[in-house]
């Protein structure tokens, strides 16, 4: 799978603009993912915040991630135009029969493909070698363009992980 992304945000948007990402529980089928981005179109088209439109972006990245993105410089994204857009996401969950908001999930990209790990298993998956220091992790944290062009698909040796887990030396 090409894992390339950058070129896929949209360039006339700020470096400061607000990012949310969205992990699926799962991976969408084609067909889900084609809705998906129906109804994420919608939304950025139609979004507001206090009257004002609001500079929106919104698409599905490797069949699992949800990208929300608003760029506040020129309309401002406030709690009601941030409540909207939780809303869609969890039209989605219940649309799709997935978890949008699980934070003890996580992804790493493992033999070229996108695997979900629940946090609880970590220390496992380091120790029997499912995943090392160089795995690639998504880092769902991020919140500004700048940061998911440069901090989102990162080492797991980069990232707040690194400390958690103790990695088994090869022999």
């Amino acid at each position: 799978m090409n894992f390339e992304y950058k070129h896929l945000l949209p360039a006339s948007f700020s470096s400061s603009s607000k990012v949310w990402i969205y992990q699926s529980s799962r991976l969408f089928t084609m067909g889900e993912a084609l809705h998906i981005e129906d109804i994420l179109q919608h939304f950025t088209e139609n979004w507001k915040s206090h009257g004002a439109s609001v500079k929106g972006f919104a698409t599905l990245f490797f069949g699992q991630f949800i990208i929300l993105m608003a760029d506040e410089t020129e309309a401002t994204v406030g709690g009601c135009s941030t409540d909207s857009s939780v809303r869609v996401i969890k039209e989605i969950e219940k649309l799709f029969n997935v978890s949008m908001f699980d934070r003890q999930s996580l992804a790493f990209i493992i033999k070229d493909k996108v695997q979900v790990l629940p946090l609880a298993q970590l220390q496992y998956a380091a120790e029997n070698r499912f995943i090392d220091a160089d795995t690639l992790y998504f880092n769902n944290l991020v919140s500004t363009k700048e940061e998911l062009e440069n901090n989102w698909l990162i080492p797991v040796k980069s990232s707040w992980l690194n400390k958690r887990l103790h990695f088994n030396a090869i022999t």
